[in-house]
């Protein structure tokens, strides 16, 4: 049986992500990931779709049978701002993890490089920088299924933690 350890301190990040930027938020994020090792976090969480947003209020111009030409200029925005995983975004996570020698876990939209599916995902780094979890939000509700797709592969993935195995 492992030993665990008892205590685990935590950072639970309440910030604003920069809407719509993808290279914006992960410098943002960085930036707090190395704010909170500062104070001797151990992991490390961020919001929901931190990266590059959770898009509350939007429609990206869909109703039932249309779209139209401005809903589907923001939509392009918020797909080309969305991450793959892995991919160069995660790589820069990592490897603030690493040099936090913290776990942490945020949210992002992530772009699938075949479908090009959008995912409501949510990463757990390893304080090796490993990109250990890659959850993909089961089921969206509502008009969230306009924005991403169902989960198609990791439904659980586990991350092993000095306090306990954790489900991303």
């Amino acid at each position: 049986m492992k030993n665990l350890k008892k205590n685990c301190k935590i950072a639970v990040v309440q910030a604003a992500p920069v809407l719509f930027d993808k290279d914006a938020c992960v410098e943002k994020a960085v930036k707090l990931i190395r704010e909170a090792a500062a104070q001797g976090a151990e992991l490390i969480v961020f919001p929901e779709l931190f990266i590059p947003c959770y898009p509350y209020g939007m429609t990206f111009g869909f109703t039932v049978g249309s779209r139209n030409a401005d809903g589907r200029k923001d939509w392009k925005r918020y797909y080309d701002n969305s991450i793959l995983c892995p991919g160069p975004e995660t790589e820069i996570l990592g490897a603030a993890a690493k040099e936090a020698n913290a776990y942490v876990s945020i949210g992002v939209s992530e772009r699938d490089p075949l479908s090009a599916t959008l995912y409501n995902t949510n990463l757990v780094f390893t304080p090796d920088g490993k990109l250990d979890a890659v959850h993909r939000k089961l089921k969206p509700t509502g008009a969230e299924r306009v924005v991403w797709g169902d989960a198609n592969k990791n439904y659980f993935p586990m991350t092993d933690t000095p306090w306990a195995p954790w489900a991303a």
